[in-house]
């Protein structure tokens, strides 16, 4: 039996995936995986029993990667399972910076006791008039499984989409609509474009790329969209701009202190992934990585490990090892199989950057001697042996 435990609501969508041999638990005490969304993990100090967190969505800042990763802890997460709900939403934000809808819909309940109404609003609308989408420039940064769908979808509006992404997966560049504009350098987006949408993961190399520069280079009275991360934009920077006109709306899903209320800020609550469908969609993924580890050993959309697959477990005995990514790993590990001649039926090892996962398919049950014999091995963080 697996025991795992949720630190947040998660949809019973996803609950229904597990199987009998699995039970929920009121702590994460002695659970075997853990199921978050924004719960903060920083702090929590985890059980030697614990083997996966599955984060249902595709940010993972509030667990502590590192620190799991020696231990052996695999992090999962759901990338593109809420694709299609922020891309909406980015559409959604589109639609209302290039149109005064929310002044339309704030006047028309101001004077809602405006007894003629009707004829005073073909006055006032005037007021928030704007621009249509079709025939504008839009700039993607980061074509992963949200940029594409977000470039793919404004090219049905008509717009003149723009893409950049030096990493594009051969995946996402197969769902690219090959009506969409291949830009050599962000500067280029930054310089030509009427919007940008950015769908980048927050990293060293990303964190505060919207800086003053990067919007000194953006046309005047451009639109910036923000459905990622906030930290990848200066926002005290992007403040200023707003309020010397260069930009004319920064669109938002993270509201902060700095930008909330500020004049062409529009901020919405954290809502791109906050549907039904897309919270379905994450918990049935998270289900399905969990299940797939802890009964077969494979790993797919780790963000601390490779991913790494042999397939189903069939009736030989599974040897996983989570260690880092050091020289002659595999060639203790072999050697500490052959003293007590043990037959290797398959054998796959993967790394990335610090850390390496290898899965030994045995046709033969595994002496107690030679787990403590593999748990010994300078460099290795946990062994795992699936019967």
């Amino acid at each position: 039996m697996y025991k795992y435990h949720c630190l947040n609501p998660i949809s019973e969508v996803g609950m229904e995936q597990f199987t009998e041999e699995y039970v929920p638990v009121s702590t994460a005490d002695n659970a075997d995986a853990i199921l978050v969304r924004s719960a903060v993990m920083h702090d929590m100090e985890f059980s030697p029993n614990l083997k996966a967190i599955a984060r249902a969505g595709a940010g993972v800042n509030n667990i502590p990667l590192d620190r799991c990763a020696e231990e052996g802890i695999v992090v999962f997460n759901t990338p593109g399972a809420n694709a299609n709900g922020v891309k909406e939403l980015v559409i959604a934000g589109m639609l209302l910076a290039s149109r005064d809808i929310i002044g339309g819909i704030n006047w028309v309940q101001e004077n809602e006791e405006d007894g003629n109404i009707a004829k005073d609003a073909e006055k006032a609308k005037k007021a928030f008039a704007g621009c249509e989408l079709e025939g504008k420039k839009l700039g993607v940064i980061g074509l992963g499984a949200i940029g594409v769908m977000v470039a793919n979808a404004a090219t049905h509006l008509g717009m003149d989409v723009y893409g950049y992404d030096p990493y594009v997966s051969v995946e996402s560049a197969w769902r690219l609509s090959r009506s969409i504009h291949h830009a050599k350098t962000v500067d280029e987006l930054y310089r030509d474009c009427d919007y940008i949408t950015i769908h980048v993961p927050a990293m060293d190399s990303t964190k505060g790329m919207i800086d003053k520069d990067a919007i000194n280079l953006m046309k005047k009275g451009v639109v910036v969209l923000n459905f990622a991360r906030n930290v990848l934009v200066d926002e005290e920077a992007m403040v200023d701009a707003l309020v010397s006109g260069h930009v004319k709306h920064y669109v938002s899903d993270f509201p902060t202190p700095i930008t909330a209320g500020v004049k062409g800020a529009i901020v919405i609550p954290h809502l791109g992934a906050s549907t039904e469908e897309s919270e379905d969609n994450c918990a049935k993924m998270a289900v399905k990585e969990l299940r797939n580890y802890l009964e077969n050993g494979n790993i797919k959309n780790s963000v601390n490990y490779p991913d790494c697959d042999m397939g189903m477990k069939g009736d030989n005995t599974r040897i996983l090892l989570l260690h880092h990514n050091v020289p002659n790993m595999i060639g203790q590990f072999t050697g500490i199989l052959a003293k007590d001649n043990m037959n290797i039926a398959d054998l796959t090892n993967k790394s990335k950057g610090e850390y390496a996962y290898t899965m030994i398919d045995i046709d033969s049950p595994v002496p107690d001697g030679v787990v403590e014999d593999l748990v010994k091995v300078k460099d290795v963080l946990r062994v795992r042996i699936i019967k």
